[in-house]
């Protein structure tokens, strides 16, 4: 019983449940209008970090034989991604504070 429980609330698996929540607040935010679209760009790029970073992942893994972590290279080029969205949404909300000062 114990590892069925183990295996429900696994790293893995919590990972991939929270993918739902995510993507429900994706559709809330397309759906709004007041939502500035470099933001919204940013938080879709947010997806393209996680896709990047499970394969990246299971190569360092299943070729390396190390953890995502434990490989500079690989992680480094995966949180590029995350960097990316990041840096995306921060200039798409800042755009829309200037454009409401103005």
């Amino acid at each position: 019983m114990s590892s069925i429980i183990a295996s429900v609330f696994s790293k893995e698996s919590l990972f991939a449940l929270s993918l739902f929540p995510y993507l429900g607040f994706l559709w809330l935010m397309t759906k709004r209008v007041e939502t500035p679209k470099t933001a919204l760009i940013g938080f879709y790029l947010t997806l393209v970090f996680v896709a990047v970073t499970i394969p990246i992942g299971a190569y360092a893994q299943l070729t390396l034989h190390k953890s995502l972590a434990d490989v500079d290279l690989l992680h480094g080029g995966a949180e590029f991604f995350l960097t990316l969205s990041n840096i995306t949404i921060a200039i798409g909300f800042s755009q829309a504070l200037k454009s409401v000062d103005s």
